[in-house]
């Protein structure tokens, strides 16, 4: 059963201010969170979890962001439904560089020269709509353009887009990952689908400690498509299995939280060599 911690806050900026400490308290464990706007123009910040979460941290985090005005989020069981498919009915296809997200219901969609990528609904994250798989979809059709990588890692894979887009647009092996067994679950099921099947290794694994990753070091590029916490704290590590030419793709972070991130990579030598913006969300590319 999944639980959720709900709070209603007058502005958007506030939200923002919010989400954002969330996603840096490792207290917290890095929880996935988002904020909706009301009708009557308030935002709600929704905070999931998989199980009870500590609310003196939810607490703490609140009063340090926004001061002990705040009020205090409502923690409650969240029905055991499959959320992400019911919140993404209907969603248009997206388009990202050559590439097109789409459900099997927008086929007819597909136009000659698009790259398609079909993600339905699913127990993971990723599905093109999200301001963070955009970019980072648009940075991959980027550098394709002018790097040939060989050894490739997404880390944090979601429903494998990424991996399905790295494979079906450059035909290269892509080693998969997500610490979530549904992920890479997800993600095997949609490489078949998308034909791709055997080009992509999805793979449950935490951190750079499992052999599955270590054996195929170093890489030619890193793809981590996850939060500012986990991106800040694997810095060393990510730098560490990177080719002596490689490149690192980094998303999943809120525009504010773009120079602390970059500053954790350049300190392990890497240069920050492109940022991209998609509603607030940004794509940092870095080289050695």
């Amino acid at each position: 059963m999944t639980l959720i911690a709900s709070l209603n806050l007058a502005k958007e900026s506030d939200a923002t201010r919010l989400i954002e400490a969330i996603g840096e308290d490792e207290a917290l464990g890095f929880p996935s969170a988002a904020t909706t706007e009301q009708a009557d123009q308030s935002w709600t910040v929704d905070v999931y979890f998989e199980e009870a979460p500590d609310e003196a941290a939810l607490a703490r985090v609140l009063a340090t962001a926004l001061g002990p005005e705040a009020g205090r989020f409502v923690v409650s069981d969240l029905p055991d439904e499959d959320w992400v498919a019911k919140s993404l009915e209907g969603l248009k296809p997206v388009r990202a560089g050559r590439f097109l997200v789409h459900g099997s219901h927008d086929r007819d969609k597909i136009q000659p020269g698009d790259i398609a990528i079909e993600i339905e609904a699913a127990e993971a994250f990723g599905t093109g709509h999200h301001g963070t798989t955009a970019g980072c979809l648009e940075e991959i059709d980027r550098l394709g353009q002018s790097h040939d990588y060989k050894s490739i890692l997404d880390l944090g894979t979601g429903t494998g887009v990424l991996a399905i887009a790295i494979a079906k647009a450059w035909q290269k092996p892509v080693l998969a990952t997500d610490i979530d067994p549904i992920a890479t679950r997800v993600t095997a099921e949609n490489a078949a689908l998308n034909g791709v099947g055997e080009l992509i290794d999805a793979a449950t694994a935490e951190g750079f400690g499992n052999p599955v990753l270590a054996v195929r070091a170093p890489y030619d590029l890193i793809v981590a498509n996850i939060l500012a916490g986990p991106l800040i704290a694997l810095a060393p590590e990510v730098v560490a299995h990177l080719a002596p030419k490689g490149t690192v793709l980094l998303s999943g972070l809120l525009t504010a939280q773009g120079p602390s991130v970059a500053a954790a990579y350049e300190a392990e030598g890497l240069k920050l060599t492109r940022t991209g913006e998609q509603e607030g969300w940004l794509t940092l590319t870095l080289e050695r």
